[in-house]
């Protein structure tokens, strides 16, 4: 259910906005989205998991107000994140 350190590191430096970024909106909405996409298979073959499910619903919470602030701060910068992303908003 949760990214390996490889794929973590991989998601840092394709989503990183300078060297040794790791706390920017980018890369934290990039590596939610691993996780999201992750437990969303998790919760296909577990349908009565519900403390996953509960965590999953807080991480898109996490991730739309991630969301919200790129988009207050810089559109472009959004527009360029959800597209890379194939997120739909």
């Amino acid at each position: 259910m949760s990214i390996t350190a490889e794929r973590r590191t991989a998601l840092i430096n394709e989503y990183a906005t300078k060297p040794g970024d790791t706390g920017s909106p980018e890369v934290q909405v990039a590596i939610l989205s691993e996780r999201i996409s992750n437990l969303t298979e998790h919760l296909k073959t577990h349908p009565k998991d519900f403390h996953s499910r509960r965590g999953l619903l807080m991480m898109v919470g996490h991730r739309r107000a991630l969301l919200d602030y790129l988009r207050r701060k810089d559109q472009a910068r959004y527009e360029s994140l959800i597209g890379r992303l194939g997120l739909r908003r």
